[in-house]
């Protein structure tokens, strides 16, 4: 274990910060991913079932189906567009609908901005430590004059750019999670105005609006 001290004095305070930054961005990464499962956001079934239900003339059992069990994000939804469409106006039902979506996509963001200023400053330190190693390099050069030697010179540039690498190989990592996460909630916000037309659109949906305009 001394070796990885060792090899991050090396690099000075800058690769101190990144290994930081590396710890940080797994354990981000790891949150996210147990909080989108958490929520339910591969999980389909139970809104299907429930849609099914829905497009059959049976709101009821749609909605009972919903409130069973751990409910999904899309579920929570859901069943909120259906108990809107039951009690409120067109109008009115639509707007508690993208009410709940936008929180529900929200949801699935969180974290993301941490992640996005990982992906931002990580390169900017590695680029600041290869910097700095780069000048104490020069600079120890400029003090030994003739009597420096290539290979000293060649081992503290390599321990200078120690920290660009470092720095890339934590913001990659942190980009393509970024991306995944940012797509899985860009999917989610489709799915759910998916879902919201197929509960306006039903037939048990133009019934009880017209019922609610007649009264």
């Amino acid at each position: 274990m001394s070796e990885i001290p060792e090899f991050l004095n090396r690099g000075g305070p800058a690769l101190w910060a990144i290994a930081a930054l590396s710890v940080l961005t797994l354990a981000l990464i790891l949150w996210k991913l147990w909080r989108l499962v958490r929520h339910g956001v591969w999980r389909r079934r139970q809104v299907e079932i429930a849609l099914s239900h829905w497009v059959a003339g049976q709101p009821t059992q749609a909605m009972s189906e919903l409130s069973l069990g751990t409910r999904s994000l899309r579920a929570h939804v859901l069943l909120n567009t259906m108990q809107a469409r039951m009690s409120l106006g067109d109008e009115e039902a639509r707007e508690e609908t993208a009410r709940h979506a936008r929180a529900a996509v929200l949801q699935t963001r969180e974290g993301l901005r941490a992640l996005e200023l990982i992906v931002t400053i990580a390169p900017l330190l590695g680029l600041l430590g290869t910097v700095l190693g780069m000048i104490d390099a020069f600079q120890a050069l400029q003090a030994t004059g003739n009597r420096a030697e290539a290979s000293a010179l060649a081992g503290g540039i390599w321990e200078a750019l120690l920290t660009t690498a470092a720095g890339m190989g934590v913001a990659i990592p942190a980009s393509i999670a970024l991306t995944a996460f940012d797509g899985v909630a860009e999917a989610l916000g489709h799915d759910l105005e998916d879902l919201a037309a197929q509960v306006f659109t039903a037939p048990v949906a133009r019934a009880q609006s017209a019922g609610l305009d007649a009264a």
